[in-house]
């Protein structure tokens, strides 16, 4: 009954959730500060009544605005019920059933699961010790995903070598862009650019919009028409249009929470490094290390004793290491003590 693909496929796995009092939640890299003022201003004018109403099947308020952002046309934008959602669709629309799905390891986990969930190949990249650049020259594959930032790792990659690999690519590339508003530079003009492009973004973290699932692609209208075809007939709610286009008015608060993040960022970096810890760069809301004086799983357990999550993933390439999302200056403060009560108890030989 159960298509044996289905019956074999080891779906994603996402951070803990934990909503019990007191707990501090670094491990899923949710925003630690409230979206923008004029997003609950917009929730107040909801009518109720309204709610009746099947939804705009378009999200065209919200994908004009996205396109005067970007400077594209509105036939160049494309809404979805969270970036995953259009991540699905991109493997749906580009990849034929003899096709593959490539992508760099370690990177994000969801993207073998929705070739898994396709039952094609996958492709991936194994990346080098530092997790900067590597791509075969001889490089094929029928869709390429591209997180850039990578996570778990943080990594900014070279545009002018993004460039030419999407140049030379038989294939869609599609930029995934999730923490960009972390980082120095962008892919927009790749999406502009370049026929075979698609660059994902997403309001859960830089907006603080995790909860409302909103996510959107930038690329030729060729491309952004096929995943109109695949949609579901309503993907995305209405208070989700209205709540999303509130934040995307009002990226002045987007900007000031991201520079506060990244400040932190070099903060607890800083301290993570005085303390032994290889922290590799981020252009991120996330840290990526290896601890010292102890295991990435026994740092990882001992936190999280601490009533302190943060993200641990099992396997060859990344059971050495912790990623870290950025808190507040306060949460960030109770985690430095922590780790140093554990170093403290560790030198005294305590479990």
């Amino acid at each position: 009954m159960i298509r044996k693909s289905v019956r074999e496929l080891s779906g994603y796995v996402p951070g803990e959730q934990w909503h019990t009092p007191g707990i501090i939640k670094l491990n899923t890299n949710e925003n630690p500060y409230p979206p923008s003022r004029a997003v609950e201003d917009a929730m107040g004018t909801i009518a109720i009544n309204k709610l009746r109403l099947y939804p705009d099947p378009t999200a065209g308020a919200l994908r004009k605005r996205i396109a005067s952002i970007h400077r594209c046309d509105v036939d160049q934008v494309f809404v979805g019920n969270g970036s995953d959602e259009i991540l699905a669709l991109c493997t749906r629309a580009f990849v034929e059933e003899n096709g593959t799905v490539g992508f760099f390891s370690p990177s994000y986990s969801l993207y073998p699961v929705l070739a898994a969930i396709r039952n094609v190949k996958t492709k991936p990249v194994a990346l080098p010790e530092d997790f900067g650049w590597h791509m075969p020259a001889k490089y094929r594959c029928s869709l390429f995903f591209m997180a850039n930032p990578n996570a778990p790792t943080g990594t900014l990659y070279d545009q002018a070598e993004i460039r030419a690999f999407c140049k030379r690519s038989h294939g869609v590339v599609v930029i995934d862009e999730a923490y960009v508003d972390f980082s120095r530079r962008n892919c927009m003009a790749l999406a502009l650019d370049l026929e075979n492009v698609l660059v994902v973004r997403t309001l859960s973290k830089a907006f603080s919009l995790a909860g409302l699932r909103i996510g959107y692609t930038v690329g030729s209208s060729k491309l952004i028409a096929a995943l109109f075809k695949l949609k579901d007939s309503y993907n995305t709610d209405a208070i989700a249009q209205r709540l999303a286009l509130a934040a995307l008015s009002d990226l002045g608060h987007m900007r000031r929470n991201a520079a506060r993040i990244k400040s932190t960022r070099t903060r607890l970096t800083q301290a993570l490094r005085q303390r032994g810890a290889v922290v590799y760069p981020s252009e991120s809301n996330f840290l990526w290390l290896r601890p010292a004086g102890m295991t990435a799983q026994s740092f990882y357990e001992r936190l999280r004793a601490k009533r302190i999550l943060v993200r641990y993933f099992p396997g060859d390439r990344t059971s050495e290491f912790i990623r870290i999302t950025i808190g507040t200056d306060d949460q960030v403060d109770k985690l430095i003590h922590a780790i140093d009560e554990m170093a403290e108890r560790q030198a005294k030989g305590d479990k």
